[in-house]
């Protein structure tokens, strides 16, 4: 065997000048000046090296090798005549005694240059990622994942929390969404399901007597995939603890989310404990989200009766009307345009705008004709000053709400005066209401978990309007992005019939559907309570990324396919007979 080699190509200084060396690496480009004398760069996980070709003999070795074959060069550092101060390997170079080929690129042309994939399409990049993940941009993507990972395992061991594997085979649970099945070969007709999360068997850690459980846990959803999430798979820093309240879990995460933020995120500000806490519907009225990105200074403000009355039929016939104030707008009428084109295309609803004249009396453009008489009443309720811009959104509350949402993240996307582009801010949005009127059935449905203890137990499911019935829910929020959901769980089995019962499940499925869990709490379950941040979307916050997928290792497109692979893919009818499976096609 070879000694592959001594350094990286990220290692050597001018100290080590008159060292004989081996490297090995990537055959990045040469630049050629004679048939004896060329300049190649080396590179490797670690950084590049330059190699001095100077004998024709060593130019002959390269003959026919296309970059990114794998080369391993021996060689004498010497220090470079002409440095490059913006290269830690800068002042030396390598003068090569050997040059031998590892591995060889087979092709001519490669499917995107390495050093500038990312401006590859997507499904190309994809399909070749072995090659993208050469590119040191992308590479440290997942370098950085990978710290993270291990910041956050530290932290939550120095918490006390002891980490614990879950099943990854299991069954089939109404978790919210679609499970992906896996036929079983032993029992015909029977199914497992990948977990959508740890939720049953974190809570029965907890009935197990284990007190405070973590993972990096796998979840499995058949969902479409978004800009922050991906189909298939993610994973999540799950946790749970017992006799544990919601203000304890809050503690947790408070401790341990701000340093990581710090020390690895792209900004160096991040929010200090105790983080805000935004009760659910007022998140709505304020921020008409439940996701609100505090970095931005902007909010809803009600104006139903302040734009009502003077004629303007969107105005005149809607149930809501909000107002967002934007104080020292700089921007042009082209601006305000866009921002309303691209509210509307986000939200599905219509915006309108008016701008406080240079006299500061007077309201201009827009919709201003329509609120000649209410010019003065609007300008005095909202401080207007010449160049003020004031957006406003109608229609039913549930329009108006969201509609303002997306015009407040949209203006803070194009007025940074308006927003602080360089933090992390983090809230917790709580009280979540425990039932909902559900859009495709009518008929109520758990808001957002099952799992959760409605705020005054059993005395307010059984006395109070479901629809007014709060739970211990809360979700964390950074920079208008959902991290993560949790709850005071529910452990006692009579308020847990009860819950069921108010959605038309009775005990039997309740024992049906969820029977491990339901038979352990009957052992005498203590509280607990939990969260499961997303990991993939907290190293796209912290990498500043705008794609979930820039910081996955390997990924699927949007489409849930993993073109590199080639999944999802056909089967041998044999695997298929195996487990019991007939395909129909329509």
């Amino acid at each position: 065997m070879f000694q592959s080699r001594t350094h990286t190509c990220g290692e050597l200084r001018v100290t080590d000048a008159g060292s004989k060396v081996t490297l090995a690496g990537y055959y990045e480009n040469m630049r050629r000046v004679s048939k004896n004398l060329g300049f190649l760069v080396l590179r490797d996980f670690y950084g590049t090296t330059q190699i001095v070709i100077e004998t024709e003999e060593m130019m002959d070795k390269l003959a026919g090798i296309n970059t990114e074959s794998t080369l391993q060069i021996e060689g004498t550092v010497r220090e470079r005549s002409s440095k490059n101060p913006e290269l830690p390997t800068g002042e030396i170079e390598v003068v090569p005694d050997d040059i031998r080929v590892l591995g060889k690129c087979r092709y001519n042309e490669l499917p995107f240059e390495i050093n500038r994939s990312r401006e590859a399409d997507e499904n190309t990049r994809l399909r070749y990622r072995y090659l993208d993940l050469r590119n040191p941009d992308v590479r440290e993507r997942i370098v950085l994942r990978s710290q993270v990972v291990a910041e956050l395992r530290r932290s939550m061991t120095e918490h006390g929390f002891m980490e614990i594997t879950t099943p990854i085979l299991t069954c089939s649970s109404p978790e919210g969404a679609r499970d992906y099945l896996v036929p079983s070969r032993l029992h015909e007709g029977k199914f497992y399901a990948l977990p959508q999360a740890p939720q049953q068997f974190k809570q029965i850690l907890m009935a197990s007597g284990f007190d405070r459980y973590f993972q990096i846990a796998p979840c499995f959803r058949d969902e479409d995939a978004r800009a922050d999430r991906s189909p298939g798979e993610f994973y999540q820093l799950d946790m749970e603890m017992a006799f544990a309240t919601q203000e304890d879990v809050f503690s947790v995460l408070e401790d341990v989310l701000p340093p990581v933020f710090a020390k690895y995120g792209k900004y160096k500000k991040a929010s200090e404990a105790p983080f805000r806490r935004i009760a659910f519907l007022d998140a709505l009225e304020t921020y008409g989200t439940d996701k609100p990105d505090l970095r931005i200074d902007l909010t809803l403000t009600e104006a139903t009766e302040m734009m009502k009355g003077g004629g303007f039929e969107p105005f005149e016939s809607a149930d809501v009307i909000k107002a967002i104030v934007v104080h020292g707008f700089t921007g042009s009428r082209k601006v305000i345009d866009k921002i309303a084109a691209d509210a509307e295309v986000v939200s599905g609803g219509r915006s309108y705008w008016v701008k406080c004249g240079d006299d500061g009396a007077t309201l201009a453009g827009g919709v201003a004709k329509f609120l000649t008489d209410k010019q003065d009443s609007i300008i005095k309720e909202y401080e207007l000053k010449p160049g003020d811009l004031v957006f406003i959104s109608a229609g039913t509350k549930a329009q108006a709400l969201k509609t303002g949402g997306v015009l407040i993240k949209t203006i803070g996307a194009a007025a940074p005066e308006h927003m602080d582009r360089e933090a992390y801010e983090f809230c917790w949005i709580v009280d979540f209401p425990m039932y909902e009127i559900g859009e495709e059935s009518g008929e109520l449905e758990f808001c957002h978990n099952p799992f959760s203890m409605p705020q005054g137990g059993l005395e307010a499911l059984k006395s109070e309007d479901p629809l007014k019935i709060l739970a211990y829910q809360y979700d964390l929020v950074c920079n208008g992005v959902e991290l993560s959901s949790g709850a005071v769980r529910n452990h006692d089995p009579e308020i847990m019939i009860e819950a069921f019962k108010m959605v038309g499940l009775g005990e039997d499925d309740v024992k049906a559907k969820f029977p491990a869990m339901y038979n352990a709490f009957c052992y005498g379950a203590p509280p607990h309570a939990g969260i499961a941040p997303g990991v993939d979307r907290m190293v796209m916050l912290i990498a500043g990324e705008e794609s979930i997928r820039e910081i996955i290792p390997f990924p699927m497109n949007k489409n849930a396919e993993d073109l590199m692979m080639g999944a999802p893919a056909e089967v041998e009818q044999k695997q298929l007979d195996d487990v019991h499976i007939a395909i129909r096609k329509d």
